[in-house]
């Protein structure tokens, strides 16, 4: 019998930093787009970026900030979820990419997380969403060929759109690029909401990290003025 298991695969280089595009793009209730320049992390959970003491300010990854806080890690916190799901064999290298806290505050939207097995062939995705009333929820996806899956919308994120639809999420697990894609998308065939993320692979040493801190100050405190500012503009119009 020809197995179907996924073959193991070659993980990045890790930690990494991606300096990256983000880009958002609405059609209803009224076109509106922006785009802005951030960075984000790839790490692996059990094996976290060990940061000299001067740089700490600048990066810091905390279970509380994953899955329901509560876990002494963000390992435990995501086997906690696994488990819940039925999700057993996702033991071996886990690499997410996520905001850190920078001067002790993080906000981040998407979190996503590459499970493995112990042979290191991919498990399945998650996906953390977090929406700005400080309210967290969790996808599990399985990915096909193409690093794509479907998943029924059940979160609410923005007050423009209702809890309906579905999600087409594109995540191949990023290497010397970062290539993500979430669109929203509804029964009689409409996608009003699309947004992506573009950015390049960057070794996360000192030197590197203290380039994009300076491109992008207190980044993650940006990225949540950044949507409640564009919430107010929708409004408004």
């Amino acid at each position: 019998m020809v197995s179907t298991r996924p073959a193991r695969r070659v993980l990045p280089r890790v930690p990494a930093l991606y300096e990256c595009t983000v880009a958002h793009a609405r059609v209803t209730p009224v076109r509106h787009a922006f785009r802005r320049r951030t960075y984000l992390w790839l790490v692996d959970v059990d094996d976290l970026p060990r940061l000299p003491r001067v740089l700490r300010p600048l990066a810091r990854f905390d279970a509380r900030d994953h899955f329901g806080g509560h876990a002494p890690s963000i390992r435990e916190g995501l086997q906690a979820y696994l488990r819940a799901q039925g999700v057993h064999d996702a033991d071996g290298p886990v690499l997410m990419l996520a905001h850190a806290r920078v001067f002790g505050y993080v906000f981040n939207p998407l979190t996503l997380y590459w499970c493995h097995d112990r042979a290191g062939a991919p498990v399945c995705v998650v996906a953390e969403v977090h929406n700005t009333y400080g309210e967290r929820h969790c996808y599990l996806l399985r990915p096909d060929e193409r690093d794509t899956a479907d998943v029924p919308k059940d979160f609410y994120v923005s007050p423009f759109f209702a809890v309906e639809g579905s999600y087409r999420m594109r995540l191949p697990l990023p290497a010397d690029r970062l290539d993500l894609t979430v669109q929203l998308r509804h029964d009689d065939g409409a996608r009003p909401f699309t947004a992506t993320v573009r950015g390049r692979h960057r070794p996360a040493g000192p030197r590197a990290l203290l380039g994009v801190a300076l491109s992008h100050p207190w980044s993650t405190a940006v990225v949540s003025a950044g949507i409640r500012f564009h919430g107010i503009r929708l409004f408004l119009r």
